[in-house]
Formats: structure tokens, C-alpha cells, sequence
């Protein structure tokens, strides 16, 4: 039976995903990509959400409705802080399509995540924003999110961990 969870806002609801979602979670992530004029940088497919989603089990998902019909989604995973000794949830992405932004929607899905990250005993919450985008780091601030500006983030990409794998 689908789990379903009810939002302060009339007729959104947020819904777990079932392995049937995949193509949807994948075309949401290809509209974030397109929101971010990122979208040479997808290399993901259907296959590979399904596979690390619902089959690995490495990331969660729930599904973002309006009167039945999604209209955006949220996937995150957690991780470990080894100074506070706890797990943390990671929102890697929340996306709502643009003609339903700025109606609160996103609170609600932040309650959910917040109430989510209790329930599994979390100490924080972190997740990463694009530095041009002024409208949500606006919102993060207003939910009482502060940036964490003395860090950096790093990345190795898939041929550099190859790379440094393969050098001894």
C-alpha cells in the first residue's frame, strides 16, 4: 500500500516511491537540470535511479503531488558527522516545478524532511545550493538554514577516482 503524507496546504500531499517511479524521479531530475543550465552534466538514466534507488537502496525518494498529480520531488540520503557522532539527512535535491513555487510547498516538504531527520535520530540537515540562485538561498535562510561559507566543497569526478585508484 502506497504511504502517503499529509502537508498543511490543501490537496498536496507528499507520497513514498515505488521501483514504477523511476522514469518520473528521472524526469524531474532532467527539469532541475535544465533549471540549473546543467543539462550536459546528466549522465544518470532510469536504469541507474532505479538501481541505486530502489534496488541499493543508497537515496530515498517521495513524490510531490498536487490534486493527484506530481508536480516535483525530493531525494535525500544520510550521512555521518564523525564530531557529533550521528547521522545527518542529505537533501541532494528538491525540485518543484516552476509554476507551483512560492506557495509554500517547499516548507512543507522541509517539515517532512525535518520530521523524518528526528525520526532517525539526525543531528542536522544539510544539503548544497547554486550560489546564483537568490530565491532559494532566500527561502533556506527564512527556514533558519545558515551557509556554510568557510567550506568548500571538493569533487572527484568518476575518471579522477579511477585514476587515483589505479596509481598506487
Amino acid at each position: 500500500m502506497m504511504r502517503y503524507y499529509d502537508t498543511n496546504i490543501e490537496n498536496v500531499k507528499l507520497r513514498e516511491t515505488k521501483e514504477e517511479d523511476a522514469a518520473l524521479i528521472f524526469s524531474f531530475i532532467k527539469e532541475l537540470a535544465e533549471y540549473e543550465k546543467m543539462t550536459n552534466d546528466v549522465i544518470a538514466t532510469e536504469e541507474t535511479i532505479r538501481e541505486s534507488v530502489f534496488n541499493n537502496n543508497r537515496a530515498e525518494a517521495v513524490i510531490i503531488e498536487l490534486d493527484e498529480k506530481p508536480i516535483g520531488f525530493a531525494l535525500y540520503f544520510y550521512n555521518f558527522s564523525t564530531f557529533i557522532g550521528r547521522s545527518g539527512l542529505y537533501l541532494e535535491d528538491l525540485f518543484i516545478r516552476k509554476e507551483y513555487r512560492g506557495r509554500g510547498i517547499g516548507r512543507e516538504v522541509f517539515k517532512f524532511l525535518a520530521k523524518r531527520a528526528l525520526e532517525q535520530g539526525c543531528k542536522r540537515m544539510e544539503w548544497a545550493c547554486l550560489d546564483w540562485n537568490e530565491p532559494s538561498i532566500k527561502f533556506y535562510k527564512s527556514l533558519g538554514a545558515i551557509p556554510m561559507d568557510e567550506w568548500t566543497v571538493y569533487r572527484l569526478t568518476e575518471d579522477k577516482i579511477e585514476q587515483l585508484a589505479i596509481n598506487n
